[in-house]
């Protein structure tokens, strides 16, 4: 009896000093609860928190890109579809004040076919009216270029470059034939291209003349207590993406007008072909412009000469910083600002999943998302 007696106020006395021990830590911490022995460390809990989430969203990113991959030909007819509304919208939104909307929905539209079809037959006339002269300059052009890369440093081997330049001459003059071949072969990819514009379009003409309503009436179809949340993530997503795209569109024409002027400076041949080709190309960020560049590049260095070549790439460097340092960080704090990393991990991850589409795709879709996820934030429930 004596002993039971003195064990258990000892036992306390020493339940009370850890007691006040961890009661000390926990001030000497700001206030924050130190782990005990059986208890979990909260940075682990907050790791595992943030593990768990990653990867919830990376398998919904995934399942995105299995249902786009499955049903890529309506996917890229939405996203076209899209695209024209925030290019459109706004000139409908105009000529609706002095034309009823179907009327000014149609002139947008319209108009807007018409244009790219004409330019789009101009680049063609351009290319079939000096392509002849254009092959006759690029086999001279490799002929003078030939002595150059036998000198020193580079030391090519004749044999090599001569066998090099018979086999560009001779794709050159019979890529004719060519185009006539895959046009004739690829008769199903025009048709599966023909449906994929004509969907776009048949989508875009409800999206420009009542998109708004459309959204209203999906939103409506919610439970009451998700249709707030949702109505703000749509507005912020869709503002993102207009800016996004009407930002990335003055950068491709800013790109093309540059490069065009340039290189009718320069008199390269193709100048007008190559400054549409740079106006395309800059729709895939940080790749398309050099990629493009890179051919205009070549064309000059086979028709004008070293010299020209040497002043197409120092152009490739100015255009290169006008576009980083000016025009993209524009783009983005109309949209959403992303880190560089962030946008080439983007284009790299949407070209291996979809190609070139995803390459265009990747990184308004990775904005859009961040706008949702930071609406989604604001409008949490306190």
């Amino acid at each position: 009896m004596p002993r039971r007696s003195t064990a258990r106020p000892a036992r306390r006395d020493t339940d009370e000093t850890r007691a006040r021990i961890r009661s000390a830590a926990r001030r000497a911490r700001g206030g924050h609860p130190v782990p005990g022995p059986s208890e979990v460390a909260p940075l682990l809990v907050t790791l595992a928190g943030y593990a768990w989430r990653i990867l919830v969203l990376a398998a919904f990113a995934y399942a995105i890109f299995v249902v786009l991959g499955r049903f890529h030909e309506v996917a890229v007819a939405v996203f076209l579809a899209l695209v024209v509304t925030a290019m459109l919208r706004p000139l409908a939104d105009l000529l609706a004040r002095w034309v009823p909307r179907p009327l000014a929905v149609a002139c947008a539209l319209i108009g807007s076919i018409v244009l790219v079809l004409g330019v789009l037959a101009f680049v063609g006339e351009t290319v079939a009216s000096h392509w002849d002269s254009l092959v006759t300059e690029f086999k001279d052009g490799l002929g003078r270029i030939q002595p150059w890369l036998e000198r020193p440093p580079l030391r090519l081997n004749a044999g090599a470059l001569s066998d090099a330049q018979a086999r560009i001459g001779e794709y050159l003059s019979s890529h004719r034939s060519d185009v006539v071949n895959t046009a004739v072969t690829g008769a199903g990819r025009l048709v599966e291209v023909l449906t994929v514009a004509a969907l776009a379009l048949f989508c875009s003409v409800f999206f420009i003349h009542s998109g708004d309503r459309h959204w209203q009436w999906f939103c409506d179809q919610l439970p009451a207590g998700a249709r707030h949340r949702v109505a703000v993530v749509g507005r912020a997503t869709w503002r993102t993406f207009t800016g996004y795209t009407r930002g990335i569109v003055l950068v491709a024409g800013t790109n093309a007008i540059l490069v065009g002027v340039a290189l009718l400076v320069l008199r390269v041949p193709l100048a007008v072909p190559l400054a549409l080709l740079e106006f395309i190309a800059a729709f895939i960020p940080l790749i398309g412009s050099p990629v493009a560049l890179a051919v205009a590049t070549i064309i000059a260095l086979a028709t004008r000469g070293p010299l020209i070549a040497g002043l197409v790439v120092v152009l490739i460097v100015v255009i290169g910083q006008i576009e980083g340092h000016l025009l993209h960080p524009l783009v983005m704090s109309w949209a959403v600002r992303l880190h560089p990393v962030i946008v080439a991990l983007s284009v790299i991850a949407g070209a291996i999943a979809a190609g070139v589409v995803g390459a265009v795709v990747a990184v308004p879709l990775v904005s859009v998302l961040w706008s949702a996820g930071q609406a989604l934030r604001s409008t949490a429930p306190t």
